[in-house]
Protein backbone atom coordinates (compact mmCIF):
# COMPACT_ATOMS: atom_id res chain seq x y z
CA UNK A 1 0.00 0.00 0.00
CA UNK A 2 1.47 3.96 -0.77
CA UNK A 3 2.28 5.71 1.93
CA UNK A 4 -0.28 8.91 1.22
CA UNK A 5 -2.17 11.41 3.30
CA UNK A 6 -4.54 7.91 3.90
CA UNK A 7 -2.44 5.65 5.28
CA UNK A 8 -2.05 5.15 8.81
CA UNK A 9 1.93 4.55 8.49
CA UNK A 10 1.93 8.60 7.10
CA UNK A 11 4.23 10.62 9.55
CA UNK A 12 4.32 14.47 9.20
CA UNK A 13 7.20 15.79 7.00
CA UNK A 14 8.62 17.47 10.45
CA UNK A 15 8.15 13.81 12.24
CA UNK A 16 10.04 12.23 9.98
CA UNK A 17 12.94 14.66 9.90
CA UNK A 18 13.11 14.74 14.08
CA UNK A 19 13.04 10.86 13.60
CA UNK A 20 16.05 11.09 11.19
CA UNK A 21 17.84 13.50 12.85
CA UNK A 22 17.64 12.38 16.71
CA UNK A 23 20.25 9.43 15.41
CA UNK A 24 23.13 10.43 17.01
CA UNK A 25 26.26 11.05 14.97
CA UNK A 26 29.50 11.50 16.44
CA UNK A 27 33.43 12.38 15.71
CA UNK A 28 34.73 8.85 15.84
CA UNK A 29 38.35 10.08 14.76
CA UNK A 30 40.27 13.18 13.78
CA UNK A 31 43.41 14.14 11.56
CA UNK A 32 45.42 17.07 10.27
CA UNK A 33 48.43 17.06 7.75
CA UNK A 34 50.63 20.33 8.58
CA UNK A 35 49.94 23.92 7.21
CA UNK A 36 52.60 25.16 5.28
CA UNK A 37 54.01 25.65 1.64
CA UNK A 38 55.21 21.86 0.91
CA UNK A 39 55.27 21.78 -2.89
CA UNK A 40 53.62 18.60 -3.60
CA UNK A 41 50.13 17.42 -4.97
CA UNK A 42 47.09 17.90 -2.42
CA UNK A 43 46.10 14.22 -2.71
CA UNK A 44 49.18 13.46 -0.49
CA UNK A 45 48.06 15.75 2.09
CA UNK A 46 44.39 14.56 1.76
CA UNK A 47 46.23 10.62 2.45
CA UNK A 48 47.84 12.09 5.51
CA UNK A 49 45.35 13.44 7.06
CA UNK A 50 42.90 11.19 6.28
CA UNK A 51 45.32 8.32 7.45
CA UNK A 52 45.58 9.74 11.07
CA UNK A 53 41.97 10.02 11.50
CA UNK A 54 41.79 6.44 10.60
CA UNK A 55 43.95 5.53 13.84
CA UNK A 56 42.56 7.96 15.60
CA UNK A 57 39.34 6.30 15.18
CA UNK A 58 40.88 2.88 15.79
CA UNK A 59 39.31 1.24 12.85
CA UNK A 60 40.39 0.25 9.10
CA UNK A 61 40.02 2.03 5.55
CA UNK A 62 38.18 -0.69 4.59
CA UNK A 63 35.72 -0.46 7.18
CA UNK A 64 34.93 3.37 5.54
CA UNK A 65 31.31 3.21 4.15
CA UNK A 66 30.83 6.53 2.24
CA UNK A 67 33.51 9.27 1.74
CA UNK A 68 33.20 12.75 1.07
CA UNK A 69 36.34 14.84 -0.17
CA UNK A 70 36.18 18.51 -0.17
CA UNK A 71 36.85 19.80 -4.25
CA UNK A 72 39.96 21.88 -5.04
CA UNK A 73 39.73 23.97 -8.24
CA UNK A 74 43.64 24.74 -8.26
CA UNK A 75 44.55 21.32 -8.76
CA UNK A 76 43.06 19.55 -12.11
CA UNK A 77 40.79 17.08 -12.81
CA UNK A 78 41.49 15.09 -9.43
CA UNK A 79 40.58 18.09 -7.32
CA UNK A 80 37.35 18.30 -9.21
CA UNK A 81 36.39 15.00 -8.40
CA UNK A 82 38.51 14.63 -4.35
CA UNK A 83 35.86 11.75 -3.20
CA UNK A 84 37.24 9.26 -5.73
CA UNK A 85 40.77 10.74 -5.44
CA UNK A 86 41.27 9.97 -2.14
CA UNK A 87 39.52 7.03 -2.67
CA UNK A 88 41.72 5.61 -5.15
CA UNK A 89 44.69 6.77 -3.72
CA UNK A 90 43.93 5.10 -0.22
CA UNK A 91 43.08 1.82 -2.47
CA UNK A 92 39.61 1.02 -3.90
CA UNK A 93 37.45 -1.15 -1.73
CA UNK A 94 33.63 -0.54 -2.87
CA UNK A 95 33.09 2.25 -1.01
CA UNK A 96 30.40 4.98 -2.04
CA UNK A 97 32.29 8.70 -2.52
CA UNK A 98 30.72 11.99 -3.10
CA UNK A 99 32.82 15.26 -3.81
CA UNK A 100 31.45 18.46 -2.50
CA UNK A 101 32.26 22.58 -3.24
CA UNK A 102 31.12 25.38 -1.39
CA UNK A 103 34.45 27.93 -1.46
CA UNK A 104 35.55 28.32 2.54
CA UNK A 105 32.43 26.63 3.79
CA UNK A 106 33.36 22.97 1.38
CA UNK A 107 34.61 20.99 4.87
CA UNK A 108 31.34 21.86 6.93
CA UNK A 109 29.50 21.06 3.35
CA UNK A 110 30.93 17.57 2.94
CA UNK A 111 30.78 16.67 7.14
CA UNK A 112 27.12 17.68 6.81
CA UNK A 113 26.73 14.88 3.91
CA UNK A 114 28.35 12.71 5.79
CA UNK A 115 26.53 13.12 8.77
CA UNK A 116 23.35 12.96 6.54
CA UNK A 117 24.17 9.64 4.90
CA UNK A 118 24.47 8.19 8.47
CA UNK A 119 21.11 9.55 9.98
CA UNK A 120 19.40 8.49 7.07
CA UNK A 121 20.57 4.97 8.10
CA UNK A 122 22.02 4.37 4.63
CA UNK A 123 25.89 3.88 6.39
CA UNK A 124 27.61 3.52 9.63
CA UNK A 125 30.14 5.08 9.16
CA UNK A 126 32.09 7.53 7.02
CA UNK A 127 35.23 9.44 6.09
CA UNK A 128 35.60 13.40 5.20
CA UNK A 129 38.64 14.41 3.85
CA UNK A 130 39.61 18.16 2.57
CA UNK A 131 42.94 19.14 1.34
CA UNK A 132 44.35 22.35 -0.64
CA UNK A 133 47.83 23.18 -2.36
CA UNK A 134 47.84 26.49 -3.15
CA UNK A 135 49.53 29.23 -5.31
CA UNK A 136 51.86 31.84 -4.11
CA UNK A 137 50.09 34.83 -2.87
CA UNK A 138 46.44 36.03 -1.96
CA UNK A 139 44.03 33.73 -3.86
CA UNK A 140 42.44 34.88 -6.98
CA UNK A 141 39.70 33.84 -9.79
CA UNK A 142 40.96 32.04 -12.96
CA UNK A 143 42.32 33.38 -15.86
CA UNK A 144 40.50 35.07 -18.55
CA UNK A 145 37.33 37.73 -19.24
CA UNK A 146 34.75 36.97 -17.63
CA UNK A 147 32.20 39.69 -17.33
CA UNK A 148 29.63 36.99 -15.97
CA UNK A 149 30.97 35.75 -13.23
CA UNK A 150 30.01 37.73 -10.10
CA UNK A 151 33.76 36.63 -8.33
CA UNK A 152 36.36 38.01 -11.40
CA UNK A 153 34.14 40.95 -11.38
CA UNK A 154 34.78 42.10 -7.68
CA UNK A 155 38.46 41.62 -9.29
CA UNK A 156 38.17 43.65 -11.95
CA UNK A 157 36.55 46.53 -9.83
CA UNK A 158 39.69 46.44 -7.34
CA UNK A 159 37.68 44.47 -5.10
CA UNK A 160 41.21 41.38 -4.22
CA UNK A 161 40.51 39.74 -0.84
CA UNK A 162 42.56 42.21 1.14
CA UNK A 163 40.48 44.94 0.35
CA UNK A 164 37.35 42.99 1.03
CA UNK A 165 38.57 42.22 4.70
CA UNK A 166 39.89 46.21 5.00
CA UNK A 167 36.32 47.43 3.88
CA UNK A 168 35.12 45.31 6.80
CA UNK A 169 38.11 46.57 9.06
CA UNK A 170 37.24 50.12 8.46
CA UNK A 171 33.53 49.78 9.04
CA UNK A 172 34.40 48.60 12.37
CA UNK A 173 36.51 51.70 13.38
CA UNK A 174 33.69 53.75 11.72
CA UNK A 175 31.30 52.18 13.67
CA UNK A 176 32.36 50.82 16.63
CA UNK A 177 35.06 52.76 17.56
CA UNK A 178 37.41 49.56 17.22
CA UNK A 179 41.11 50.81 16.83
CA UNK A 180 44.78 49.35 15.23
CA UNK A 181 45.53 48.33 17.88
CA UNK A 182 42.52 46.36 18.80
CA UNK A 183 43.59 44.21 14.92
CA UNK A 184 47.01 43.88 16.19
CA UNK A 185 45.73 42.54 19.61
CA UNK A 186 43.85 40.20 17.98
CA UNK A 187 47.00 38.75 15.85
CA UNK A 188 49.14 38.94 18.92
CA UNK A 189 46.54 36.70 21.30
CA UNK A 190 46.37 33.96 18.04
CA UNK A 191 49.98 33.59 17.83
CA UNK A 192 50.29 33.17 21.04
CA UNK A 193 47.51 30.07 20.91
CA UNK A 194 48.88 28.32 18.15
CA UNK A 195 52.58 28.83 18.99
CA UNK A 196 52.47 25.00 20.58
CA UNK A 197 50.40 23.86 17.63
CA UNK A 198 51.84 20.86 15.75
CA UNK A 199 49.70 21.61 13.11
CA UNK A 200 50.15 25.36 12.62
CA UNK A 201 52.69 26.84 9.54
CA UNK A 202 53.14 30.08 11.79
CA UNK A 203 54.64 28.95 15.36
CA UNK A 204 56.50 32.55 16.08
CA UNK A 205 54.82 35.33 19.22
CA UNK A 206 54.45 38.77 18.05
CA UNK A 207 54.02 42.15 20.14
CA UNK A 208 51.26 45.06 19.09
CA UNK A 209 54.36 46.73 18.09
CA UNK A 210 56.23 44.06 15.85
CA UNK A 211 52.45 43.54 14.36
CA UNK A 212 51.61 47.47 13.41
CA UNK A 213 55.35 48.40 12.13
CA UNK A 214 54.36 45.40 9.44
CA UNK A 215 54.02 46.65 6.26
CA UNK A 216 50.37 48.11 5.15
CA UNK A 217 48.72 46.07 2.42
CA UNK A 218 45.08 47.48 2.33
CA UNK A 219 44.23 50.11 5.04
CA UNK A 220 43.91 49.91 7.73
CA UNK A 221 45.14 45.78 7.69
CA UNK A 222 48.36 45.54 7.74
CA UNK A 223 51.07 42.08 6.43
CA UNK A 224 50.45 40.63 9.71
CA UNK A 225 47.01 41.10 9.89
CA UNK A 226 46.09 39.48 7.21
CA UNK A 227 45.64 34.90 6.21
CA UNK A 228 48.24 33.80 4.25
CA UNK A 229 47.73 30.72 1.71
CA UNK A 230 49.15 27.31 2.38
CA UNK A 231 48.74 23.83 1.64
CA UNK A 232 47.32 21.64 3.97
CA UNK A 233 44.82 18.61 5.07
CA UNK A 234 42.30 17.57 7.43
CA UNK A 235 40.05 14.69 8.00
CA UNK A 236 37.25 13.12 10.06
CA UNK A 237 35.95 9.58 10.41
CA UNK A 238 32.20 10.02 11.61
CA UNK A 239 30.00 7.41 12.86
CA UNK A 240 26.50 6.46 13.96
CA UNK A 241 26.40 6.36 17.93
CA UNK A 242 25.81 3.32 17.75
CA UNK A 243 28.56 2.22 15.54
CA UNK A 244 30.82 4.06 18.39
CA UNK A 245 29.33 2.00 21.16
CA UNK A 246 30.27 -1.45 19.55
CA UNK A 247 33.32 -0.33 18.72
CA UNK A 248 33.95 0.75 22.60
CA UNK A 249 35.24 4.22 21.90
CA UNK A 250 35.52 6.54 24.89
CA UNK A 251 36.68 9.12 23.32
CA UNK A 252 33.78 10.19 20.56
CA UNK A 253 32.33 13.62 20.06
CA UNK A 254 28.60 14.92 19.04
CA UNK A 255 27.89 16.44 16.55
CA UNK A 256 25.01 18.88 18.22
CA UNK A 257 24.37 20.87 14.44
CA UNK A 258 25.66 21.63 11.27
CA UNK A 259 24.53 24.84 9.52
CA UNK A 260 25.11 25.26 5.98
CA UNK A 261 22.53 28.63 5.56
CA UNK A 262 22.25 30.55 2.31
CA UNK A 263 21.56 34.32 2.49
CA UNK A 264 18.18 35.87 2.25
CA UNK A 265 16.96 39.25 1.63
CA UNK A 266 16.72 42.04 3.07
CA UNK A 267 20.82 42.02 3.84
CA UNK A 268 22.23 44.91 5.58
CA UNK A 269 25.39 43.90 4.94
CA UNK A 270 27.86 43.53 1.54
CA UNK A 271 28.71 40.07 1.03
CA UNK A 272 31.20 39.60 -1.57
CA UNK A 273 30.94 38.68 -4.17
CA UNK A 274 27.44 40.61 -4.24
CA UNK A 275 28.86 44.40 -4.46
CA UNK A 276 25.59 46.29 -2.94
CA UNK A 277 22.88 45.53 -0.47
CA UNK A 278 19.57 45.28 -1.78
CA UNK A 279 16.78 47.86 -0.08
CA UNK A 280 17.79 46.89 3.64
CA UNK A 281 16.81 50.34 4.65
CA UNK A 282 13.35 49.67 3.68
CA UNK A 283 13.20 46.54 5.66
CA UNK A 284 14.68 44.84 8.92
CA UNK A 285 18.09 44.27 8.52
CA UNK A 286 19.25 40.93 7.76
CA UNK A 287 22.65 39.66 8.78
CA UNK A 288 23.61 36.66 6.51
CA UNK A 289 27.26 35.59 8.82
CA UNK A 290 24.61 36.29 12.31
CA UNK A 291 22.07 33.26 10.93
CA UNK A 292 24.83 30.91 9.93
CA UNK A 293 25.36 29.76 13.72
CA UNK A 294 22.16 30.00 14.85
CA UNK A 295 20.74 27.14 13.42
CA UNK A 296 23.14 24.93 14.68
CA UNK A 297 22.60 26.65 17.80
CA UNK A 298 18.98 25.45 17.33
CA UNK A 299 19.85 22.19 16.07
CA UNK A 300 21.79 21.24 19.04
CA UNK A 301 19.26 22.34 21.36
CA UNK A 302 21.75 25.04 22.81
CA UNK A 303 22.87 29.24 22.94
CA UNK A 304 25.37 30.69 22.98
CA UNK A 305 26.06 31.24 26.44
CA UNK A 306 26.73 27.22 26.87
CA UNK A 307 29.98 27.32 24.30
CA UNK A 308 32.93 26.91 25.88
CA UNK A 309 35.29 27.79 22.79
CA UNK A 310 35.23 29.15 19.68
CA UNK A 311 37.36 28.85 16.32
CA UNK A 312 36.23 31.67 13.68
CA UNK A 313 36.89 32.53 10.32
CA UNK A 314 39.61 35.06 10.66
CA UNK A 315 40.59 36.31 7.36
CA UNK A 316 41.90 39.17 9.04
CA UNK A 317 42.19 40.17 12.30
CA UNK A 318 39.43 42.60 11.93
CA UNK A 319 36.65 39.94 11.22
CA UNK A 320 37.53 37.71 13.91
CA UNK A 321 36.04 40.71 15.61
CA UNK A 322 32.73 40.70 13.69
CA UNK A 323 32.77 36.73 14.26
CA UNK A 324 32.46 37.41 18.49
CA UNK A 325 29.02 38.42 17.20
CA UNK A 326 27.92 36.81 14.52
CA UNK A 327 28.04 33.51 16.52
CA UNK A 328 26.40 35.41 19.51
CA UNK A 329 29.09 35.80 22.08
CA UNK A 330 28.22 39.53 22.54
CA UNK A 331 25.97 42.10 21.22
CA UNK A 332 26.58 43.83 18.31
CA UNK A 333 29.24 46.32 19.16
CA UNK A 334 30.91 45.01 22.39
CA UNK A 335 33.47 42.58 20.57
CA UNK A 336 36.43 44.90 21.12
CA UNK A 337 35.35 45.05 24.99
CA UNK A 338 35.34 41.46 25.10
CA UNK A 339 38.61 41.31 23.26
CA UNK A 340 39.98 43.93 25.74
CA UNK A 341 38.98 42.09 28.77
CA UNK A 342 40.81 39.34 27.92
CA UNK A 343 37.22 36.82 27.50
CA UNK A 344 38.44 35.12 24.55
CA UNK A 345 42.12 34.41 25.10
CA UNK A 346 42.57 30.72 26.79
CA UNK A 347 42.24 31.39 30.26
CA UNK A 348 39.26 33.55 29.00
CA UNK A 349 35.40 33.18 29.60
CA UNK A 350 35.10 32.15 26.12
CA UNK A 351 38.75 31.42 24.23
CA UNK A 352 38.26 32.00 20.55
CA UNK A 353 40.49 30.48 18.05
CA UNK A 354 42.69 28.44 20.29
CA UNK A 355 44.47 26.44 17.78
CA UNK A 356 45.58 30.10 16.41
CA UNK A 357 43.18 30.38 14.03
CA UNK A 358 43.89 31.53 10.05
CA UNK A 359 46.59 34.11 11.78
CA UNK A 360 48.90 30.68 12.64
CA UNK A 361 47.44 28.13 9.58
CA UNK A 362 46.36 30.43 6.10
CA UNK A 363 44.30 29.70 3.97
CA UNK A 364 44.22 25.76 2.37
CA UNK A 365 40.11 26.58 1.31
CA UNK A 366 38.44 22.49 1.15
CA UNK A 367 40.68 21.90 4.82
CA UNK A 368 40.19 24.80 6.47
CA UNK A 369 36.32 24.23 8.03
CA UNK A 370 37.19 20.78 8.85
CA UNK A 371 40.62 22.11 10.79
CA UNK A 372 38.04 23.81 12.86
CA UNK A 373 36.34 20.31 13.58
CA UNK A 374 39.62 18.74 14.38
CA UNK A 375 40.53 21.26 16.81
CA UNK A 376 37.06 21.24 18.88
CA UNK A 377 37.47 17.47 18.58
CA UNK A 378 40.94 17.81 20.43
CA UNK A 379 39.91 20.31 22.75
CA UNK A 380 36.88 18.21 23.87
CA UNK A 381 38.81 15.17 24.38
CA UNK A 382 41.12 17.65 26.68
CA UNK A 383 43.99 16.56 24.01
CA UNK A 384 45.31 19.81 22.89
CA UNK A 385 47.80 19.76 25.77
CA UNK A 386 49.24 23.70 26.31
CA UNK A 387 46.48 25.15 24.56
CA UNK A 388 44.22 23.32 26.19
CA UNK A 389 41.00 25.28 27.42
CA UNK A 390 39.44 24.05 30.81
CA UNK A 391 36.53 22.15 31.34
CA UNK A 392 35.63 23.08 27.16
CA UNK A 393 32.33 20.72 26.73
CA UNK A 394 30.77 22.77 23.94
CA UNK A 395 32.51 24.19 20.92
CA UNK A 396 31.26 26.21 17.67
CA UNK A 397 32.40 26.81 14.42
CA UNK A 398 31.83 29.90 11.92
CA UNK A 399 32.48 30.01 8.93
CA UNK A 400 31.87 31.52 5.39
CA UNK A 401 32.24 30.75 1.97
CA UNK A 402 31.72 33.00 -1.35
CA UNK A 403 28.80 32.59 -3.61
CA UNK A 404 26.34 32.19 -0.36
CA UNK A 405 27.56 29.78 1.93
CA UNK A 406 27.91 29.81 5.48
CA UNK A 407 28.49 27.13 7.79
CA UNK A 408 28.44 26.52 11.27
CA UNK A 409 29.13 23.07 13.72
CA UNK A 410 28.28 22.51 16.66
CA UNK A 411 29.67 19.70 18.92
CA UNK A 412 29.70 18.69 22.10
CA UNK A 413 31.28 16.31 24.44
Amino acid sequence: MSVGSGSRNHKPNSLLRKNIMSRDVVILGAGMHPWGKWGKNFVEYGVHAARAALKDAGIKWQDIEFVAGGATMRNGYPGYVAGATFSQALGWQGNEIMTCYAACATGSQALAAARAKIQAGQCEVALVVGADTTPKGFLAPQKGERPDDPDWVRFRLGITNPTYFSLYAQRRKDVYGATDEDFAAIKVKNAEHGFSNEYARYRKKFTIEEVLASPMVASPLRLFEICATSDGGAAVVVASKEYADRLGSQRQIKIGGISTVSPKFASADVEMPDIATDSAAASDAYSFRASIAQKAYEEAGIGPEDVSLAEVYDLSSAMELDWYEYIGLCAQGEAEKLLRDGDTRIGGRVPVNASGGLACFGEAVPAQALAQVCELTMQLRGEAGDRQVKDANVGVTGNQGLFGHGSSVVLQR
